[in-house]
């Protein structure tokens, strides 16, 4: 999947102009830069971007060019990555589980900053990782709510097992710090704090000074209608609570945002197959395609029906079983999907909100798959 080098208004002016019958990812730039740009002015400390959301490179250098100089790498090729797009990048390497290849790959590229959450995986990094400079954070989970799904089901130590990771990290010599991910598409600003004050709690009962506290991932985009990301509130919920948990020994703060960078810069266009018996829609993209996330964390509703001519449908609102274009049965997205009475064979359905986990979790299942990249100055139909 390539960038198209042609620049279009918006996606309606393509699509009227180009007929794809492939779907289509519309990418707009300045919308990457601009919500890096509220992190960088409105985030207390050191934002870095979770490179899984979206590993484009056309994503990786309009973050790099609105300022972001951090990343957080799950893997070699992230890393690899990131080392030729930004060489003198912050690269943290938060995957707590690492092979000792893996571990071997990121200290030859010069990782500095590694997460843990067992006493199993710190001995490795114990006996592969140089002490000098080197930045050990244990991750903890906490049971909270908030977010579409809860991260702490496979990754974090409990609190008691923070404790003594952490005695060990610093006691080994390498720079003690604290991580955690209150979920994915959180939406609750309490949830940091809930985490900001245990890791206070931690910190104290394991007599550590944590040099800083990352405090995750998790920062949602604009999925769901009439519920706007609550950004400034939470960034200011995390600078305060920091400070009112930790006093004077507040440690410097880091966020790892992956979909609230590069979620909101992308446009989906698929296009409908088939509406059978006026019933089932049947899309050209689906749960083994660019909508896989759909199935584990709900629908977008931010979604808009235009003709092939370019109009758009304006018919009342009803909801409808949507398949993908597969054969497998499971191919269906969740619930019903609210589309125009008037849809039709041929109508593009426009999805917002899609840069992220959708180039990557696209599987090629059954040959389809293909999947157009085209840049556009606005994302408006």
């Amino acid at each position: 999947m390539g960038l198209s080098k042609t620049i279009w208004t918006n996606p309606t002016e393509y699509l009227r102009n180009q007929h794809p019958e492939n779907p289509v990812l519309f990418f707009a730039p300045q919308a990457v830069q601009a919500v890096a740009r509220k992190f960088l002015q409105g985030f207390p400390g050191l934002v870095t971007y979770a490179v899984k959301s979206n590993p484009g490179e056309e994503v990786i250098e309009n973050l790099i060019a609105a300022g972001i100089k951090g990343f957080d790498c799950a893997s070699p090729f992230e890393i690899d990555l990131i080392r030729r797009l930004a060489p003198d990048a912050a690269i943290h390497y938060h995957n707590p589980v690492r092979s000792r290849a893996e571990i071997a790959h990121a200290v030859k590229r010069e990782v500095k900053s590694w997460s843990v959450d067992s006493h199993s995986e710190l001995a490795k990094l114990i006996e592969m990782v140089p002490v000098e400079g080197c930045e050990i954070s244990v991750r903890f989970k906490l049971p909270v709510g908030g977010a579409a799904y809860n991260f702490g089901a496979k990754f974090g130590a409990t609190a008691e097992d923070a404790v003594d990771l952490l005695k060990t990290v610093a006691a080994a010599g390498y720079i003690p710090s604290l991580t955690f991910h209150p979920g994915t598409q959180c939406t609750d600003p309490a949830a940091w704090a809930s985490y900001i004050r245990e890791a206070a709690v931690i910190a104290a009962n394991a007599g550590v000074k944590i040099k800083r506290l990352n405090v995750g991932g998790g920062f949602p985009n604009h999925r769901v209608e009439g519920v706007l990301p609550q950004l400034t509130d939470t960034f200011m919920t995390i600078g305060d609570v920091a400070k009112e948990a930790f006093g004077a020994d507040v440690p410097a703060l880091v966020c790892e945002p992956g979909r609230a960078l590069c979620g909101d810069a992308f446009t989906l266009a698929s296009k409908v197959k088939a509406v059978r018996d006026d019933s089932h829609v049947f899309l050209n993209d689906g749960l083994y395609g660019s909508l896989f996330e759909l199935g584990q964390i709900g629908i977008i509703d931010r979604i808009e029906v235009i003709s092939d001519e370019g109009t758009k449908r304006e018919g009342e609102t009803l909801p409808r079983i949507c398949f993908g274009p597969t054969c497998d049965s499971v191919d269906r997205l969740p619930g019903d999907v609210p589309f125009p009475s008037d849809i039709a064979e041929g109508d593009y359905v426009i999805w917002h909100g899609m840069g992220a986990y959708s180039t990557v979790t696209n599987s090629r299942f059954n040959g389809f798959g293909e999947l157009g990249l085209v840049t556009v100055l606005n994302q408006a139909v």
